[in-house]
């Protein structure tokens, strides 16, 4: 089912063909005669390297449709170096009871975030990523997710003046 969405998405957005090399374990993209964007080949590149990060279809495919979404990925060690125990709950404020603290960074930054063991990955656009990387090297840092709580309702009360 995955592998025919995936196809289906680059043939009728992207006009590219791809396939997998089971040998190298690796995906291989070319373009062909009905691709006419220049940048198909990039866009398909992030589209299959934010698939196999984790996040879903729908934000995977949201990078082949729009021009500001960008990725960045982080891991917990680049904001402070924390081993055990203290990793552990470094990355369990982050995600918060039942996801609710990253629903929150998402939903006040607009953004899509990914947590996969020491790393972090972040989907949106380039402001908007710069506020959910802050919120989560506060966390990283040790700061109470009640207090990043109240930063992002500030944030997020600006940006609703704003638009």
């Amino acid at each position: 089912m995955v592998c025919f969405v995936l196809s289906v998405s680059f043939l009728e957005h992207l006009h590219l063909q791809v396939r997998m090399n089971v040998k190298r374990k690796s995906v291989e993209i070319r373009t062909c005669k009905e691709t006419i964007d220049t940048a198909a080949l990039q866009k398909g590149a992030d589209f299959v390297r934010a698939f196999s990060l984790g996040f879903e279809i729908a934000d995977a495919m949201a990078l082949i449709r729009l021009d500001d979404l960008f990725m960045e990925t982080f891991e917990t060690k680049d904001v402070r170096t924390l081993h055990g125990d203290n990793l552990s709950r470094a990355i369990g404020r982050i995600v918060g009871k039942d996801g609710r603290t990253r629903h929150a960074i998402e939903n006040a930054s607009r953004t899509r975030i990914v947590v996969a063991d020491c790393k972090i990955h972040i989907l949106g656009g380039f402001g908007n990523i710069r506020i959910a990387r802050d919120a989560v090297c506060s966390l990283i840092l040790g700061a109470s997710p009640g207090k990043v709580y109240t930063k992002l309702r500030t944030i997020a009360s600006r940006a609703k003046e704003r638009f």
